[in-house]
């Protein structure tokens, strides 16, 4: 695969199904729909296409899909996952009548996994680690809330212990500086695909442009590509992107998450 277009179809066809939500505690089909009910009150909407839904049809789904969770009173956030690459007239209008409200888009990057590999020294001063410990995990996730200029979440990192627990291969990586924790991410095998995720890395403000991310970004490639795998996904911010596109990534299409708080 060299071009954009072979990376947007692989991501469609291998991604786009149960290999996206390894870690479900249920799924249920609408329609088209995949609706995802993961641990710590989540649920998640998703779908490798809308079946050329017309507008009146996508209002249908988009009902029917949050009626689906408002019947389980442990359901406290729902996330629709959208991608600007979809054929989904009206979707935007009618997650908004619902009472979704849309994050900023990101890009999808696609790419070798290789490409994330350089010969690069960590930072000085900068050690890498795989955690797993609840404490660690706590710290990582209250970390990543500060980094992304949001207010501490208890909910993540529930989440995240409840997945570790599951044993789903996903990975959990830091960066740290005299002791703090000031960068981290995660690693998502996903199974029967060529495909990783790389997700959730962030950097605290004070300590970007030093080559961190750069580094947990490294640490994770080098564990997936042990793994046997050759491709590799993500949901890039503004600050991220750059750092993928100089690894090779390409970015292939947007997506944009729409959330309903209960």
């Amino acid at each position: 695969m060299t071009h954009a277009d072979d990376y947007l179809n692989a991501y469609d066809q291998q991604l786009r199904t149960d290999a996206e939500t390894p870690s479900a505690l249920d799924v249920t089909r609408l329609g088209p729909l995949r609706l995802v009910t993961f641990a710590g009150g989540r649920g998640f909407i998703t779908y490798r296409d809308l079946d050329n839904a017309d507008e009146p049809g996508i209002v249908e789904l988009v009902a029917g899909a949050l009626d689906h969770f408002r019947e389980d009173p442990l359901i406290t956030r729902v996330e629709w996952k959208s991608r600007g690459h979809d054929h989904a007239p009206g979707l935007h209008a009618a997650l908004l009548a619902r009472g979704f409200v849309p994050d900023e888009p990101e890009s999808i990057m696609l790419g070798p996994l290789d490409g994330l590999c350089t010969d690069e020294p960590v930072p000085a001063g900068v050690t890498l680690r795989r955690i797993n410990s609840e404490a660690d995990v706590r710290a990582m996730s209250a970390m990543v809330d500060e980094a992304f200029g949001e207010p501490v979440d208890t909910r993540t990192p529930e989440a995240l212990l409840a997945r570790l627990a599951f044993n789903d291969g996903m990975e959990l990586w830091v960066a740290e500086s005299e002791g703090r924790m000031v960068s981290g991410g995660r690693l998502e095998p996903v199974p029967g695909t060529d495909f990783v995720g790389i997700w959730g890395g962030a950097t605290l403000e004070e300590y970007r442009g030093r080559g961190i991310y750069r580094a947990v970004t490294d640490a994770r490639a080098r564990s997936a590509l042990a793994l046997g795998k050759r491709l590799v996904h993500s949901d890039s911010t503004e600050y991220s992107r750059p750092i993928l596109e100089r690894c090779g990534l390409l970015a292939v299409s947007t997506t944009t998450p729409y959330e309903w708080t209960r």
